[in-house]
């Protein structure tokens, strides 16, 4: 069986609920069997900072990075599905990647 995976990232996870939420709705209005939304781990980067430029190395600052991700899988896809996914208009701040599965 042919399968293709969507990986969608983006650091504001409100953005990011729209877009799957939009994919989705795209993709299951064409009657496509769709698996989905997987919550995937968020990644998490933390960056330490000095707060003064020369002294008192004991005051630091903290600041996050947080990488939200969703997976959908599309079981058979055909021509079409790749059309609306090429075509599917996203807001700036969403990546997606696509991944062939099959054997």
């Amino acid at each position: 069986m042919e399968k293709i995976r969507v990986k969608v990232f983006s650091y504001d996870y409100r953005l990011l609920e729209e877009s799957v939420k939009t994919i989705m709705a795209q993709l299951s209005h064409k009657g496509i069997i769709i698996t989905g939304p997987i919550i995937l781990p968020t990644k998490r980067k933390l960056y330490t900072v000095l707060r003064s430029p020369h002294a008192d190395k004991k005051s630091r600052e903290q600041f996050e990075t947080k990488i939200h991700k969703r997976m959908i899988e599309i079981k058979n896809p055909t021509k079409e599905v790749m059309n609306i996914l090429r075509d599917i208009s996203l807001p700036a701040g969403i990546d997606i990647t696509v991944k062939d599965l099959s054997q």
